[in-house]
């Protein structure tokens, strides 16, 4: 049983994205790398904004029952979309974490790939589309 659902609704790339509460609405164009004008934002950048608001949730949790300070850190996720090869899409992932230097090298990959264990975007992806973690 879910404690939360989030509920949205779009009728394709160019238009509007609504979330059932109003909070989000957002005017949705085609990329002009895809033929359209660009004029609007889109689903890559919203899964985008979504992933890297979750892994910086899951990290602080993680982080914190290692007794890490990820105060200053920020993560930026790239997603990508390219054809399949088979006359559709794929996306693939790349999640860029930059923590404060106080954390070693390796305690900051530890950390990285035990957030990638707990965040729900990493485990809704895993198997499904390439995701690249890199510690900057």
């Amino acid at each position: 049983m879910s404690i939360y659902t989030a509920i949205a609704t779009a009728a394709g790339r160019d238009g509007r994205a609504v979330s059932s509460d109003g909070l989000l609405d957002v005017k949705l164009a085609l990329q002009k790398e895809l033929g359209g004008d660009g004029a609007g934002t889109n689903p890559e950048q919203l899964f985008a904004a979504g992933y890297a608001a979750c892994f910086a949730s899951a990290m602080r949790l993680v982080a914190s029952r290692q007794r890490l300070d990820v105060a200053d850190a920020a993560v930026t996720a790239e997603i990508g979309l390219s054809p399949d090869g088979q006359g559709g899409f794929r996306l693939e992932a790349t999640l860029r974490v930059e923590l404060p230097d106080t954390i070693a090298p390796e305690a900051a990959r530890e950390l990285v790939e035990a957030t990638h264990q707990v965040c729900p975007y990493s485990n809704a992806t895993r198997g499904n589309i390439p995701v690249n973690l890199v510690v900057e």
